[in-house]
């Protein structure tokens, strides 16, 4: 069977695909880029997104079975620098990256904290967009920005990158990520699902970063 999946799903998804008993195929990528994989007829069987909304337009497009739609995980927003930067008081300074805001929620949901912070504006021309947050966290650790804005589950593991900021629960948007069978796929999809959201597996999400689902 094959799980289509958001990129910042990447790394615990992966470890979970080879724990079930069935071989799964993943293939990762933008939430916006999997949703117009699947509208063109790619052969998912489960899809997990990062946003109710993209979610929302495969159920629009009757692409997922509604009723098996649930919320694998939470997330939360950090601010992050190169690691070989020098420490210094946290500011909005320099260049920023972020997921492209249309179509990779972590970019949607960046824009709108920086919004509730009051410093969109004034960052907007010195924003670097990317094509989902992993391309953030790589203009990051390569040194090509200043500073990126990604997930707390981007930043467990991987050395290149600190974390410089922790936005507030009052700035934070809520961060879902919905899972769903999609019209058509295979039905040991459904096992795989309940696999997904087993006591097991939401340990392996909460290990990598995530918070619990709902």
């Amino acid at each position: 069977m094959t799980l289509f999946a958001a990129a910042s799903l990447t790394d615990v998804l992966s470890e979970l695909a080879g724990r079930f008993r069935e071989p799964v195929r993943t293939v990762f990528a933008g939430s916006g880029e999997v949703v117009r994989q699947v509208l063109r007829g790619a052969p998912a069987d489960l899809v997990a997104l990062a946003d109710p909304l993209w979610m929302d337009r495969l159920a629009a497009a009757g692409r997922i079975r509604v009723p098996s739609r649930v919320v694998l995980a939470t997330n939360a927003l950090v601010v992050i620098a190169p690691a070989d930067r020098a420490p210094m008081e946290f500011a909005w300074r320099g260049r920023i990256a972020i997921g492209e805001p249309d179509s990779v929620p972590a970019g949607r949901y960046a824009r709108d904290m920086m919004r509730s912070m009051g410093v969109w504006d004034a960052a907007q021309p010195r924003i670097v967009t990317a094509a989902d947050v992993r391309a953030v966290r790589s203009f990051v650790a390569r040194g090509e920005v200043d500073l990126g804005v990604v997930y707390v589950s981007d930043t467990l593991g991987f050395g290149d990158v600190r974390v410089v900021a922790s936005p507030p629960p009052a700035v934070q948007p809520d961060i879902v990520y919905p899972a769903a069978l999609t019209t058509g796929g295979q039905a040991a999809a459904a096992d795989l699902m309940t696999f997904l959201r087993s006591a097991e597996a939401q340990a392996v999400f909460a290990r990598h970063g995530f918070r619990a689902g709902r």
